[in-house]
């Protein structure tokens, strides 16, 4: 007995001891915040993303969207809540006032949600961007198992879910045939779509128990300022009518080099802030690609101005109005008819203004102060005693043929002899007969010999 109780003593020294001693738990946390607080598209998708990689960064311990938004675009919806689902860190919502179709999705992939008084979340009806009507049968489809299977993934009612997209669907005491779900705050408690009622963030921390050692508000960097900036329909329209200038003068003065350079660091600026914000895509660049070869055939290969020439400028206006657009491979059924109308306007407007700009600006180059510098502007009059004449007066009517396409201005051989020539403005293919109508200048001028 005494053995026992020597042994019984001698167990609880040992565990007294030896057994590690119970930390107090750590209840500081970093937290991320940052806002859904407009339409879903492209611009958001990116910030959701941008915002999530910024919170693996710190090393958040909990991340949190306050969500005020009536929805949006389908596709992006869905890239959203995916990346809200893999999540490693919780994400809880905060829906401030509005979550309704995208937003009702996005809410629904939160670990937690959370709303503040006189919010709603539901009426995820899939509609298209002209007149706001219900988009057909297989885009509800699509959005009803998005709606189903990512409350199923959260413990939440999918047949719930769905009711909020499709009006045909009847849950006794919830709702009626005819109208989709569209929950109050005290009605999504109920129902599991809303875990507490608060008025703001810091509440639901305090209620939570959650003591914050820091809340990083997410901001966009100065690199995302610098992409919005450049996504301002202003700011296209004056590089569209860079590109447009550039294209020209470049064609009117080969080898020069700085309006080529001008117009594609334009395209650069015009293309990338869209591109990163999902709105161009591959197809789209390229079509601008094609668009310039065509018109370069049409200028440097084909006789005359045609197809090709028609094409390229459909092709780079095209690309241009294209890449403004969140449109899925032409698919404008959820582009909203006013940013369709606005990216029209601006790429139509941007090129007539830069056309006009070319005729206006042109004859006036020569004039500017700062253009002088890089250019010999003055005027060496022939009445002042000056003269340029470079081939005897009897050449003058003289016959031969294009040696170089004319465009207008090339080559001509005349006797086995090769001049710089040029025409009056009409563009003669190689092999052409052709006539010299004046000696005087640097060229020969000539027009076409008619049979």
């Amino acid at each position: 007995m005494m053995s026992r109780l020597l042994f019984f003593l001698f167990s609880c020294a040992l565990s007294l001891g030896f057994a590690p001693a119970q930390q107090k738990p750590n209840t500081q946390k970093t937290i991320l915040t940052f806002a859904i607080d407009d339409d879903i598209g492209p611009g958001m998708n990116r910030r959701v993303k941008l915002a999530l990689e910024q919170a693996e960064e710190i090393k958040a311990d909990l991340i949190i969207i306050e969500m005020d938004t009536y929805g949006g675009a389908v596709n992006d919806a869905d890239d959203i809540r995916t990346m809200v689902l893999e999540s490693p860190i919780p994400i809880y919502v905060f829906i401030n006032k509005d979550a309704a179709s995208a937003g009702a999705l996005i809410s629904i992939a939160a670990d937690s949600i959370y709303m503040a008084p006189g919010s709603s979340i539901g009426a995820a009806t899939v509609v298209n961007g002209v007149d706001g009507a219900a988009a057909p049968d297989k885009y509800q489809s699509y959005m009803r198992s998005m709606m189903r299977s990512t409350a199923e993934a959260k413990g939440r009612d999918p047949k719930i879910a769905e009711a909020m997209v499709d009006e045909k669907i009847q849950i006794d005491g919830i709702s009626e045939e005819g109208s989709v779900i569209t929950f109050s705050v005290s009605e999504a408690k109920r129902y599991g779509f809303c875990d507490g009622e608060y008025e703001s963030i810091e509440a639901i921390l305090e209620a939570q128990g959650l003591l914050a050692d820091e809340v990083v508000a997410y901001e966009p960097s100065q690199v995302e300022d610098v992409i919005n900036f450049f996504l301002n329909p202003a700011v296209s329209g004056f590089l569209i009518l860079i590109i447009i200038g550039g294209i020209y003068f470049e064609l009117q003065t080969p080898g020069v080099g700085f309006p080529l350079a001008a117009s594609i660091l334009a395209v650069i600026l015009y293309f990338i802030p869209y591109y990163l914000n999902g709105l161009a895509e591959n197809w789209e660049i390229i079509l601008f690609i094609v668009g310039i070869v065509l018109l370069a055939i049409e200028l440097f290969v084909i006789p005359g101005f045609g197809v090709f020439g028609i094409l390229g400028i459909v092709a780079i206006l095209g690309s241009l109005v294209l890449g403004m657009l969140p449109n899925q491979n032409f698919d404008f059924q959820f582009v909203p008819t006013a940013d369709l109308f606005a990216a029209l306007l601006t790429v139509v407007l941007s090129a007539v203004i830069g056309v006009a700009l070319i005729f206006w600006l042109t004859p006036k180059v020569n004039q500017w102060g700062a253009f002088k510098t890089i250019s010999l502007a003055t005027v060496q009059a022939k009445t002042e005693g000056y003269t340029s004449t470079l081939y005897q007066e009897n050449l003058l009517g003289r016959t031969g043929k294009v040696h170089s396409r004319l465009r207008p201005s090339g080559r001509v051989e005349i006797d086995g002899e090769i001049y710089d020539a040029y025409s009056r403005g009409e563009f003669l293919d190689k092999g052409e007969p052709i006539v010299v109508i004046s000696t005087e200048g640097t060229s020969l001028r000539v027009k076409k010999q008619e049979a």
